[in-house]
């Protein structure tokens, strides 16, 4: 099927586009609402990033520009959602200054210590930045009224494995030293990451286990990077879905790790280590995704480890649905149950079993 002449903005939700959306995501149909997002997607710039230098990659349109295209094309705001006060800083690292943004709830009393997420992007360890994934980053603020620490970090080929980790592990210990400093309760910390920051969020919590440092109360890991095995099920269905196919993970491994014998490490494999005693774990991933089957490993490792994990697939949409809720329905209920988690964790106050009480320095 010509899935051009279904690309025009007349087409948008029809079955005529839709089922030829399909045939790129072995036969499964996007919901209506994301297939008007692919289809300004896919007709903004259709050469795949990864076929571009890195540093032209990160030039490249992303699916946020898509969401702020569509919403421009029916004449709707593309402001981004209020938060009550959003603050861009620069905080030590073990590379250099890691840049992190710090956004604060409307609602904020100036004499409550409100609870803090650290908030890790995704981008493959290669491309995007703090603004790319900015509308997750005040959705969660405003939802489970928190705190968010938004941190950037060293990217791919000019800084191979580990550093994008070893950044996000700085940025976490900055948090819980901090918080306090924020405005934030240091005693209700917890960790939200996309993609590889959702990768990159559980590796923080299998460090800050192994050093003895205070650990997050919970992990929200949406459509995480668990396994460097690109011949998954959902591998070989979405072998040539968007955003996110087969050849740009193989791009992104390509970039960031040193050697292949990176790919069997812990930090990316994640059913390679002791999973046990970490917090509990909210895992969101999306039909239509290349990384769908590492959700289920990774839901099924944490279960065998006696870790409290819930997980849900939502049906009809694609890698990097879940910010964006201006367009799109399930990206709200996604970031709702997102919230819910974090409320619910905050509001229990109990740390993990095994984690220490004292927090450590940093600055």
């Amino acid at each position: 099927m010509d899935l051009q002449q279904h690309f025009d903005k007349s087409h948008d939700g029809s079955p005529q586009q839709i089922a030829a959306l399909a045939e790129k995501f072995d036969g499964r149909r996007p919901d209506p609402e994301m297939a008007a997002v692919l289809r300004v997607m896919i007709s903004s710039d259709p050469r795949p990033f990864y076929e571009l230098p890195p540093k032209l990659a990160r030039k490249h349109p992303t699916p946020a520009d898509a969401v702020k295209a569509l919403l421009r094309e029916r004449g709707e705001s593309t402001d981004p959602e209020e938060v009550g006060d959003v603050d861009d800083r620069k905080i030590d690292g073990p590379g250099g200054d890691i840049e992190i943004r710090v956004y604060k709830p409307a609602s904020a009393a100036s004499d409550q210590l409100l609870p803090v997420a650290l908030y890790i992007h995704g981008g493959g360890w290669v491309i995007a930045t703090i603004d790319t994934y900015d509308s997750s980053a005040r959705a969660i603020c405003n939802k489970a009224h928190c705190i968010v620490v938004s941190t950037h970090y060293r990217q791919a080929p000019e800084n191979k494995f580990p550093a994008a980790h070893e950044d996000t592990f700085a940025a976490y210990r900055w948090v819980i030293a901090n918080a306090r400093e924020l405005g934030g309760d240091p005693s209700r910390v917890a960790i939200v990451g996309e993609s590889a920051g959702g990768n990159m969020a559980a590796v923080v919590c299998l460090n800050a286990r192994d050093a003895g440092i205070q650990f997050p109360l919970h992990q929200v890991l949406v459509y995480p990077i668990a396994g460097y095995d690109t011949n998954t099920e959902s591998y070989r269905e979405m072998a040539e879905a968007q955003p996110l196919d087969k050849p740009a993970m193989e791009w992104f491994f390509e970039q960031y790790l040193r050697t292949p014998a990176d790919g069997a490490t812990p930090a990316i494999s994640l059913d390679r280590t002791d999973l046990s005693g970490l917090p509990p774990a909210t895992i969101i991933n999306a039909e239509l995704d290349p990384l769908r089957s590492e959700g289920e490993l990774l839901e099924r490792r944490l279960r065998e480890s006696g870790v409290d994990v819930q997980r849900r697939v939502f049906d009809g949409v694609t890698h990097e649905f879940f910010g964006m809720t201006p367009v799109l329905a399930k990206a709200r209920e996604a970031q709702q149950l997102a919230a819910e988690s974090l409320r619910g964790a905050f509001t229990s106050r109990s740390a993990p079993a095994g984690s220490p009480a004292r927090s450590p320095s940093g600055g």
